[in-house]
C-alpha cells in the first residue's frame, strides 16, 4: 500500500513541477517501514493566493555608524522593489521614518573612531521629493506605515511596509553581541553588552516582541578561521561555549525565531551555515525550530540588496509579518557566496547537470577557484535569484517537493551534509542520514535561497537531553559593561554632542 501511494505521490509531483530540472538523489534504502512526521514551516502557505514580499531586517544610518541618510537608504532599497524594510541603528529605537533620535555618547565614539557619519536626514511628513524625480508619500493603514512613490505621468508605484521599532540592541558591544529586535519598544539608549545576548533577548520576550543573533560569525571569531572544519569545531577553543550560550537561548526565548546565516556579502558569516546546522540537531529535539534570516546590515546604499527575506504572505501587513516571521514561512536569500566548500560542491553538482546554463555557470565555479581559492561569489543584482513557488508535503510517501524558478542546483542537508540532490526528497531513501530535521538550498546565477528546515518526527529520532547551561561569561563583561553604562549616561556628552553637531 505504501509504494503504490509512493508512485501515485511521484507521478503528482512530476505534474505539479512541469520544469526540466531532474531530480537526482543519492543511492539509499527505500521502503524502510518508518513512519515521518514532516512539520513543515509552511504548512498554512496558499501557494496559490499568498504573493512573496521582499524584505530587509537589518539597516543602518547616519542615526549611528551608517554613512547615508535615512532617506537615501529608503530610496535605495525602494529602487530594489524591497516590500519591507526595518531601519536598526545601533541603540536607536525606530519611532517613525520622519524623525531619528541619536544617542550621544554613541555619536561621539563613531566621530572619533570612524569619522563623521553624516547629517540626519529623515523624510517628509507630509511627502517630498526622491533622488530619482518620483515624489513619495507615506501613508498608514492596516495598522502599519507605507513609502509609495509616484511618477512625473502620476503612476502609483508599490508600497514599503516599514517594520515598527526596528533596534540593534547592544550598541557598544566591543565584541559585536549583537541581537535584532522588532515590534517593540525596547533598547532605546541603553549601552553596554559586551557579550550579554540574554538580557536584550529576554526583555523583549517579556515585551512581546521579536528577535534574532545576528552574524554570529563575527562574535565567535569563526570569521577569522581559515577552514570550515575548523569553525565551531567544539573541540577548539571556546566554540562548545559558544554553541551551548546559543541554544540555550534559542530553547528558552522562542520569540528570539533563530540566528542571520548570510548578511553583508557573507564574509563573516561564511561559516554559519554550519553553525545552523549544529543548533538544529541540538534545539529541535526539544520540538521548536531555528529560524535562518540573511540581511545586508547595510551601512551604506552600496551594500543594499545583498540579503534578504522573501515573507510569504496573503497580504503585506504588519500582523502579517510578524505572523510569518514567527512560523518560518520565508525563505533566507542572499547574492554572495563566501564559503569555498559550498561553492565547491555546488560546481560540482552543476557540471554534471543536463542543462547546458548550469553546467557553464558551474565552470565559471571552477575556473573561480581555480584562480582564488577564497573567492566568493557575487550575483549580479540585475538578475533574479532563484524562487521557490510552491512546496508540496505528502506525509503518506514520506517526500517534500519544491517547485522553483531559476534554479540550477537544489541540494537538501541533514545534520550539515548533502544527503541529495533535485526538486524532491524521499525520506525513505535516507534513513541512515537523517535527524530531526532536513532543509532545501536552491542555487541560480542570481544568487542563493534557503529554505527553513523541515522539522522530522519519527520512532527513534533523538530526543531532547533536558541538559541546563549556566552562562558565566557575564563575569568577563561585567566591568566593562558597567563602564560603559556609567560613562555613556554622563550629561557631558550630551554638551559635547551639541558642540559638534
Amino acid at each position: 500500500m505504501k509504494k503504490t501511494k509512493k508512485i501515485i505521490a511521484l507521478v503528482l509531483a512530476v505534474c505539479m513541477l512541469m520544469v526540466s530540472y531532474s531530480t537526482v538523489a543519492f543511492a539509499g534504502e527505500t521502503d524502510t517501514g518508518i513512519d515521518y512526521t514532516i512539520i513543515d514551516p509552511y504548512e498554512d502557505v496558499n501557494w496559490l493566493t499568498y504573493k512573496q514580499y521582499r524584505a530587509d531586517l537589518h539597516n543602518h544610518t547616519t542615526a549611528s555608524d551608517g554613512t547615508d541618510t535615512l532617506k537615501d537608504m529608503l530610496e535605495q532599497q525602494y529602487e530594489y522593489g524591497f516590500d519591507i524594510a526595518a531601519v536598526t541603528d545601533h541603540g536607536v529605537v525606530d519611532y517613525g521614518w520622519t524623525r531619528q533620535s541619536v544617542i550621544p555618547a554613541m555619536e561621539i565614539f563613531i566621530d572619533l573612531f570612524k569619522g563623521r557619519a553624516g547629517d540626519i536626514v529623515p523624510l517628509e511628513s507630509k511627502g517630498g521629493e526622491a533622488a530619482n524625480g518620483n515624489t513619495y508619500s507615506l501613508e498608514t493603514k492596516k495598522g502599519g506605515s507605507y513609502y509609495t512613490q509616484t511618477t512625473s505621468s502620476g503612476i502609483k508605484l508599490h508600497s514599503m511596509l516599514r517594520v515598527p521599532y526596528g533596534i540593534e540592541n547592544n550598541p557598544s558591544s566591543l565584541n559585536n553581541a549583537h541581537v535584532n529586535s522588532w515590534f517593540v519598544d525596547y533598547g532605546h539608549g541603553l549601552l553596554g553588552g559586551t557579550s550579554d545576548y540574554e538580557t536584550p533577548i529576554k526583555n523583549v520576550h517579556e515585551m512581546g516582541g521579536l528577535s534574532v543573533i545576528n552574524h554570529p560569525g563575527e562574535y565567535t571569531g569563526a570569521r577569522d578561521e581559515d577552514s570550515t572544519e575548523d569553525a565551531y569545531n567544539e573541540s577548539k577553543g571556546m566554540y562548545g561555549y559558544y554553541i551551548d550560550k546559543f541554544a540555550s537561548l534559542l530553547i528558552n526565548y522562542d520569540s528570539c525565531i533563530g540566528i542571520d546565516i548570510n548578511s553583508k556579502g557573507d564574509g563573516r558569516t561564511r561559516y554559519d551555515r554550519k553553525l545552523w546546522d549544529i543548533l538544529l540537531q541540538r534545539v529541535t529535539p526539544t520540538g521548536r525550530n531555528v529560524l535562518a534570516i540573511a540581511t545586508s546590515d547595510a551601512h551604506s546604499t552600496d551594500a543594499v540588496f545583498t540579503g534578504y527575506t522573501e515573507m510569504v504572505m496573503p497580504a503585506n501587513t504588519v500582523d502579517n509579518l510578524r505572523e510569518c516571521m514567527e512560523k518560518g514561512a520565508f525563505f533566507a536569500c542572499s547574492k554572495n557566496l563566501g564559503n569555498p566548500v559550498e561553492i565547491a560542491e555546488i560546481a560540482n553538482y552543476l557540471t554534471e547537470s543536463i542543462d547546458p546554463t548550469a553546467v557553464k555557470l558551474g565552470e565559471q565555479l571552477k575556473a573561480m577557484q581555480a584562480e582564488d581559492a577564497t573567492a566568493k561569489y557575487e550575483a549580479p543584482k540585475d538578475v533574479e535569484a532563484p524562487r521557490v513557488t510552491a512546496i508540496a508535503v505528502d506525509q503518506s510517501s514520506d517526500t517534500i517537493t519544491l517547485v522553483t524558478a531559476g534554479a540550477k542546483n537544489i541540494r537538501w542537508i541533514a545534520n550539515g551534509k548533502t544527503i541529495a540532490t533535485g526538486n524532491s526528497i524521499d525520506l525513505d531513501d535516507h534513513k541512515r542520514e537523517l535527524g530531526n530535521y532536513v532543509r532545501a538550498e536552491i542555487f541560480g546565477e542570481g544568487g542563493i535561497v534557503y529554505t527553513q528546515a523541515f522539522m522530522l518526527d519519527y520512532e527513534g529520532v533523538a530526543e531532547s537531553d533536558g541538559e541546563k547551561f549556566t552562562d558565566l561569561g557575564f563575569l568577563a563583561s561585567m566591568i566593562p559593561d558597567t563602564l560603559v553604562k556609567l560613562l555613556g549616561g554622563l550629561s557631558i556628552f550630551d554638551t559635547i554632542y551639541g558642540w559638534i553637531s
